[in-house]
Order: structure tokens, then C-alpha cells, then sequence
């Protein structure tokens, strides 16, 4: 066990999600504790906005929340601040197609099988291990590795988690409604899908919509940031906003170092200290595709040619099967696709309080090749009106971040790369450094808790939560 300062308080660079849940659980181990975000307002990728018009509140990064209620992390926190609630769409994700026609993911998972017809059975299979043994599969999945005691459920899922989304989508599922929504779930995971491990990112996002529901935050993102906030400052947690953290004297008097960084921040912080491995490992650290996102303030709500939609949190944008796979394996190959594969959100047709009355946001992403400088905005336009006739004709404002401009919102948004890196088999466990103890540096007392650690992007907590408690196993 390395001998840590106790002399010192501990500190969190960053106020992301997974740094919140870090600070909690110091705090809460009686550490005096304090988190230095660089920015004006805490949150990381969990921030609300006025980016369009005055009284359009649009979630900056993430919006829909399937992990975060599901994650052990939170349920382990009293978010008690009055103000915090989750909203649950009728509908948790709709996936049209361009005949006007829509298969959707319900909660109920026996809606969801009658509906998928001749594939109905396999997909209580695929989802099954997720819907009934989410308490002992989530600390396999959502953690560093470990090698499980392997039962029939969890061989099962393993196997199947393993395979290529494409092989997976050929071999279990046999129409074409039910292979186009498993291929829009796994594509999330933001890794090519022909890759083996791809189809672990369906499973889960699937088996978490029947489990939990996939919610929105009632107010938008910040009142989920405001309530980590809350639970912080009951604990003595101090928070201090516009605070830069430039070189690694800045850290001089902490004992416990928690970084809520990339790897490349990393290095330009603590380069002078780290082993000269180290440094090379963080600097090899391989990142993924790229996003363009647009937020829309709408006049009325968005015209859908298929009515499911209307009452859906969640959209998928990107026709069948084969269409997501090739527009996907085109920005692999760094071309953008001319119809690229959309996720869509809908918050206001479920919280009013997100737009003026009568009036809506609509959120939109696409994936793009990493580090393009350009805007995809209008083939997120061409995909949307492809499912929305009309659609154009209801926008009063848009706000686009292009995969470049992600950096400068957030520097751990490498090449506009939102999950903290490529989540494949080679670096999903080993991230960024080492799989045994991934969350340890080689300076003893510093430790990091982004997403660039197991297991990866989501706002779940868990980076935050293992790094906590890798720090507080070495400080007693």
C-alpha cells in the first residue's frame, strides 16, 4: 500500500459528473475537500443553456440520462435538493423509417417483444440478463476489469455483448424493424460496428429502458450538476468556478490529487513529475470519431411523419440497418455521411419548462470524422426533414458546435471526441493506463476519475466512484 500526504486536504480538478461524484465520496470520508473547475459554471458535460433565444434552455452536452439512473454510483448519493427530478417520456426512443412507419422501445419489455413480432423472443433473450440481474452485472460493466464468477445469465450475455453489432443483428435477429433499433442503440457506443464488443453498448442501453426508463431532467441538465452540488456543499464540500488549474505547482498543499481530465491534460499538467512510461502511454491514448450538434428553438413541435414520435424522448434518425452501418463506416473512414445516423431529443414535449409556452428545443447530434473543422449542420437538417416534412419551415433559431468547437467548450473533448476516448476491446478496460489500477498515476496521492478511465463515457458516476475509492483504500 503507497503511503499517501495526510497532511493536506484533497482537491478535484473538474466538475464533470464523474468529478462531483469523486468530491461526494471524499467528503463523505470525512476529507476536506475542494473542486476547481475552470469554467464559469460547474457541470462539465452536464450544463443548461440559453443557446438559441431567451427562455430556450437547451442542455449543452448530455440530456437523456439511461445510465445515471441506473448507476450504482447515484443511487448510492441522497440527491435531495427539492428542485431534482427526473422525467420519463412515454416513449423512451422511437426509430422511424422513411415510410411513415416506427418501431419503438418501450419500457414494458413485453410491448416491446409483441411489437418486434417474430423477433420478439430474441429480444427478451438479448435483454433479458440486463433486465434481471442489473445488480450483479452493473459492477462487472461499469468498472475496471475483473474476471466474473461466469454463470449461464452472465455467459450468455457475454457472448453476446462480444459480438459485432453486424454479425449479431445477422445471426439473432431476423427483421428489419428489430435489427435498425438494435443498430441505433449500439451505435451510441460510438465504436465501428463491425468491431467485436460493439453490440455491448445495445444490450445495456436496451436492457436499461426496460430496467429504468431512459429519463430526462426536469429543468434541464444543471439541476441534475445543482443537486451533486447540493449534497456536496451539506458534506463541506467548496467548489470555486473560474479557477484554472496551469501548472503542477497549482496543486501544491493537496494530499489527494482527483483529476477530472483527459489524458492529454494530463500530460501538459503533470508531465514533469509522471514516469517517462506513463507519459508515453497518455500521449498514445486513442480517441474517437468526432460530433456536430445542433440545438434548435422551435415554433411548434416537430412535425413527424409517424405519430409514435410525438410522444418518444428519444429519436433515432438513420433509416434501416444497412443504411446506419454504411453511414457509420463512412465517417470511420473519415468522409462524412451525406445522411448521417442522428440522435434526437425532445425534452420539451415532456418538461414545458424548457421553452416558452407553446414553443420547443429539439436536440440533435451526428457523428463526424475526428478533428473535422467543418459543419454538418444541414445533412442533420436533410436527415430530420427525411422524417419530418416540414420540419425547416418550424426552426426560429439553431446553435451548431462543430467537432472543433468541442475543445474549446471542454479541452477533455479531443477532436470532439465526447466519451473520453474509443471504448473498443483494446483500451475499454485498459484506459488510459494500466487495467489493474487504472485510476492510479505514478505520483502517489494522484489519481484520475474522467471518462478516459473504466468504464468510459456516460454519465453514470462510476470513473468518479472507483477513483474516490482506489484513493480512500490507499489514504487509510
Amino acid at each position: 500500500m503507497r503511503q499517501l500526504p495526510r497532511d493536506g486536504p484533497a482537491v478535484v480538478v473538474g466538475s464533470g459528473p464523474n468529478g462531483m461524484v469523486a468530491s461526494i465520496l471524499l467528503a463523505q470520508a470525512g476529507l476536506e475537500v475542494t473542486v476547481l473547475e475552470k469554467a464559469a459554471s460547474l457541470g462539465g458535460g452536464v450544463r443548461t443553456a440559453e443557446l438559441t433565444l431567451p427562455g430556450f434552455h437547451h442542455d449543452v452536452c448530455s440530456s437523456v440520462y439511461p445510465l445515471a439512473i441506473a448507476s450504482p454510483a447515484f443511487q448510492g448519493l441522497a440527491l435531495t435538493d427539492k428542485e431534482f427530478s427526473w422525467v420519463h417520456p412515454d416513449i423512451p426512443l422511437a426509430h422511424p423509417f422513411e415510410d411513415g412507419s416506427v418501431v419503438c422501445l418501450h419500457t414494458d419489455l413485453d410491448e416491446t417483444a409483441r411489437q418486434l413480432n417474430e423477433d420478439g423472443d430474441a429480444w427478451r433473450t438479448l435483454v433479458s440478463p440486463v433486465v434481471d440481474h442489473w445488480d450483479q452485472l452493473a459492477p462487472v460493466i461499469l468498472g475496471p476489469w475483473q474476471m466474473p464468477l461466469v454463470r449461464g445469465w452472465l455467459q450468455r450475455f457475454g457472448w453476446s455483448a462480444l459480438q459485432p453489432c453486424t454479425r449479431l443483428c445477422r445471426t439473432r435477429l431476423r427483421t428489419a424493424q428489430a435489427r435498425a433499433l438494435f443498430t441505433g442503440l449500439a451505435a451510441h457506443g460510438m465504436v465501428p460496428l463491425g468491431s467485436w464488443g460493439s453490440s455491448a453498448f445495445g444490450l445495456v442501453l436496451g436492457g436499461t429502458a426496460h430496467l429504468k426508463g431512459w429519463p430526462l431532467v426536469r429543468g434541464g441538465a444543471q439541476t441534475l450538476t445543482r443537486a451533486l452540488q447540493q449534497q456536496g456543499l451539506h458534506l463541506g464540500v467548496k467548489y470555486q468556478t473560474e479557477s484554472p488549474v496551469n501548472q503542477w505547482s497549482d496543486l501544491d498543499g493537496y494530499g489527494i490529487k482527483m483529476l477530472d481530465l483527459g489524458p492529454y491534460q494530463v500530460v501538459q499538467l503533470a508531465e514533469s513529475v509522471l514516469a517517462q512510461q506513463e507519459v508515453r502511454q497518455l500521449r498514445t491514448f486513442r480517441y474517437g470519431l468526432g460530433v456536430c450538434k445542433i440545438d434548435y428553438a422551435l415554433q411548434e413541435p416537430v412535425p413527424w411523419k409517424a405519430p409514435a414520435c410525438q410522444r418518444a424522448g428519444t429519436i433515432h434518425l438513420g433509416g434501416t440497418a444497412p443504411q446506419m452501418q454504411e453511414s457509420l463506416a463512412r465517417v470511420w473512414r473519415g468522409t462524412p455521411a451525406e445522411l448521417p445516423f442522428v440522435i434526437a431529443v425532445q425534452p420539451s414535449l415532456f418538461d414545458p419548462s424548457r421553452a416558452p409556452k407553446g414553443q420547443h428545443v429539439l436536440w440533435a447530434y451526428c457523428h463526424v470524422p475526428h478533428g473535422w473543422d467543418q459543419d454538418a449542420s444541414a445533412s442533420i437538417d436533410a436527415q430530420i426533414e427525411r422524417f419530418a416534412p416540414g420540419f425547416r419551415d418550424i426552426v426560429l433559431e439553431r446553435h451548431v458546435r462543430n467537432a472543433t468547437d468541442w475543445p474549446r467548450y471542454n479541452p477533455n473533448y479531443v477532436g470532439g471526441d465526447i466519451n473520453g476516448g474509443v471504448q473498443d476491446l483494446r483500451q475499454m478496460w485498459r484506459r488510459p493506463v494500466s487495467i489493474r489500477k487504472p485510476y492510479r498515476l505514478s505520483v502517489p496521492g494522484l489519481y484520475l476519475c474522467s471518462s478516459s478511465t473504466p468504464p468510459g463515457g456516460g454519465v453514470h458516476g462510476m470513473c468518479g466512484f472507483h477513483a474516490a475509492r482506489s484513493a480512500l483504500e490507499d489514504w487509510r
